[in-house]
């Protein structure tokens, strides 16, 4: 009979990052950069190896899901959650993404954050990141994936503000935090809600197909149980997955290091709240309104962020607002069920948002720390291998034929078209935040790497990343390229690999092509075409205002004052927020909750009782003077009181006379 090691000791896979984060963490301040990389390094490189042979030894057992049970953590009454792990096909998409891409964050980190401060503890951070990650992707039940939730929260936190010294970095370290926290209040509440009502919250139990099978569906308009704890889980994925009006934390969070941006906006935390809507996909099948609110909030967020991103002039911002953009592509997928389509798009967007982070890095670190693409320019011949490799992620995430995202992208929008409820509204936002995704990312290309240069070339001395950086660069800008290629046999009405491979997880639950509709394969042609279409437009127009007429944006700019003053700033949300929400708390916390009833009541009444003791045991002290005659008078005094009393007391009287007898 074959034997699966690595399978069977599944935990093996997140306990190589812990170990690692706890050997640098206690040690590493003593040790030099090489010996933290080496611990930092081997223990993510491990966990990667490990995580291909659990996939080998997966397809080897010929099993659709592989679930263990390894001890039982929390039993109460009939509540048992337990340290389970599984791996089915999409686990093997995540922790394969999780530990692959990750890992090459890791070996950039050596290159980049090589002079600077604190580096054991960066790193400790990194490999902790990993290991919660992988914790919340391998969990085989809502409560041990929650620690992961939660733990990815407290890594971003952080390393959000890991220059803890500079206060915007820790401001965006306590935002991120505080932020998800409301998003998770509202995960808690769906998982008590699924355990009041299906009394576990154990996957295999609670997706079980029979089971499932049973439960009716409700209607759209209908909030029953279905529908409210997808939300309430939908709430907690807004948190994390940096959708509206949760978004706020995610641009933010470029005030962390350049690869703890890539780690979080590329392979981790973002991702979370696709992979648990796509995870929970039985429930919201059962939930269409809440699937609705899905996609209209994956769609809004789509275009309402890309609409940012057109006119931000910090190179980290504009790509942390295009992963906001590209989650909401994920999350239109998930909401008119095409959620392999939605997998898909989190896959190739892991490998061309990773790179696209670790170029900008790559780019801050050749212009000496500037981020602003106004005092960059013609940067092209000076650090080429960063030009090609953020060009050619550009073009996967804009849909460039036949670069990842172009597959992925198409499969969304082919989804939202055919989508019976909103289709066309859907689409038709979804294929304008695509244009607007053209623009602002070939403007970014333009800005930085072409036309004259804009910086002081006597103050900036630009050169290229060493290996230790450029090399996953290259890596990932191949995946970026080849990474779609499995949904290339579809575009000639062939199988679509990824789908079927996700198939055994999520049922078959794709559009019509997939039963071979030609009909429907040629529409998605027409599609695809009209996609291709908007991104040569958009690449077109940012040609037009950046290249060929330098001068020209900064015109309209000025004849659009309101509108780009309005973009610049966000649409003052932050304001917003900070005026409805954030100023009455503070108010209510210092005055009321602080200096009402903190100082005045509580501490008053304490205080109070305090005081008056002490008042009268500094009058009662002075009774003890050391002097005979006063204590004299004393006893006299007091055997008068108590012969008054007795005499006088009509209720004391007769007992103390008792006594006395």
């Amino acid at each position: 009979m074959p034997t699966y090691p690595i399978l069977e000791y599944l935990w093996i896979i997140p306990l190589l990052p812990l170990l690692g984060s706890a050997i640098n963490g206690l040690f590493g301040e003593k040790w030099p950069n090489k010996t933290v990389n080496w611990v930092a390094l081997s223990s993510t490189g491990l966990s990667f190896a490990c995580a291909l042979e659990a996939v080998r030894e997966f397809f080897a057992s010929g099993q659709a899901l592989f679930h263990k049970e390894f001890f039982t953590w929390i039993a109460a009454g009939n509540f048992r959650a337990g340290f389970d792990l599984q791996m089915d096909q999409l686990t093997v998409v995540m922790v394969l993404v999780v530990t692959g891409v990750g890992w090459l964050i890791h070996i950039y980190s050596t290159g980049y954050m090589a002079h600077e401060g604190g580096y054991y503890r960066f790193f400790s951070y990194l490999n902790l990141f990993m290991f919660f990650m992988l914790i919340l992707v391998l969990a085989a039940n809502y409560v041990l994936l929650f620690v992961g939730w939660e733990g990815v929260g407290l890594s971003s936190y952080l390393l959000i503000g890991f220059y803890f010294l500079r206060k915007s970095a820790a401001d965006a370290g306590k935002k991120a935090f505080i932020v998800n926290r409301i998003g998770d209040f509202g995960f808690m509440l769906g998982m008590f809600l699924l355990f009041r009502t299906f009394h576990t919250l154990d996957f295999q139990t609670l997706f079980d197909a029979q089971h499932a099978a049973a439960w009716p569906a409700e209607a759209y308009g209908q909030f029953g149980t279905f529908t409210i704890a997808c939300l309430l889980l939908f709430m907690g994925a807004c948190g994390k997955s940096a959708q509206l009006p949760l978004y706020v934390w995610l641009p933010d969070a470029m005030e962390g290091p350049t690869p703890v941006s890539a780690l979080i906006h590329a392979a981790t935390m973002v991702t979370a709240g696709v992979y648990v809507v796509a995870r929970s996909h039985v429930l919201f099948t059962h939930a269409p309104t809440a699937m609705l609110v899905v996609a209209i909030v994956g769609c809004a967020t789509a275009f309402f962020a890309a609409t940012i991103g057109l006119v931000q002039t910090d190179i980290k911002k504009v790509l942390a607002y295009s992963t906001v953009s590209q989650l909401g592509y994920m999350f239109l997928a998930c909401g008119v069920g095409a959620f392999s389509a939605g997998i898909f798009h989190l896959m190739t967007h892991a490998f061309f948002k990773a790179l696209l982070f670790l170029a900008a890095g790559s780019v801050i670190h050749a212009m000496g720390g500037e981020q602003d693409m106004n005092r960059m320019g013609g940067l092209g011949k000076k650090i080429p291998w960063t030009y090609v490799t953020m060009l050619l992620a550009t073009f996967a995430i804009t849909g460039i034929p036949f670069w990842a995202g172009f597959f992925s992208k198409d499969a969304i929008l082919f989804a939202a078209f055919q989508s019976q409820t909103g289709g066309t509204a859907l689409y038709v936002f979804g294929l304008l935040a695509a244009l607007l995704t053209s623009f602002y990312m070939f403007r970014l290309i333009f800005l930085t790497f072409g036309g004259t240069r804009r910086f002081d070339e006597h103050k900036v001395h630009v050169h290229e990343s060493p290996w230790s950086m450029l090399g996953p660069l290259v890596v990932l800008a191949v995946l970026s390229t080849v990474g779609g290629w499995l949904a290339l046999p579809a575009l000639f009405q062939g199988p679509d690999y990824f789908a079927n491979f996700l198939g055994p997880v999520f049922g078959g639950r794709e559009t019509a092509e997939a039963a071979g509709d030609i009909a429907a394969h040629h529409l998605e042609l027409i599609l695809a075409g009209v996609a291709v279409s908007a991104a040569l437009i958009g690449l077109g127009v940012a040609y037009w205002l950046y290249l060929k007429k330098p001068g020209k944006a900064d015109e309209l700019a000025k004849s659009m004052k309101p509108a780009y003053t309005t973009l610049l700033n966000k649409y003052y949300v932050d304001e917003l927020y900070a005026a409805v929400v954030v100023k009455p708390l503070l108010w209510i916390s210092t005055v009321v909750f602080w200096k009402a009833v903190d100082v005045t009541v509580i501490d008053g009444a304490v205080n109070g009782v305090a005081e008056g003791l002490t008042n009268v045991g500094d009058g009662v002290r002075h009774t003890q003077s050391g002097n005979t005659r006063s204590y004299a008078v004393w006893v006299v005094v007091g055997a008068i009181v108590i012969i008054a009393v007795i005499f006088f007391w009509p209720s004391a009287g007769k007992p103390v006379i008792g006594m006395v007898r």
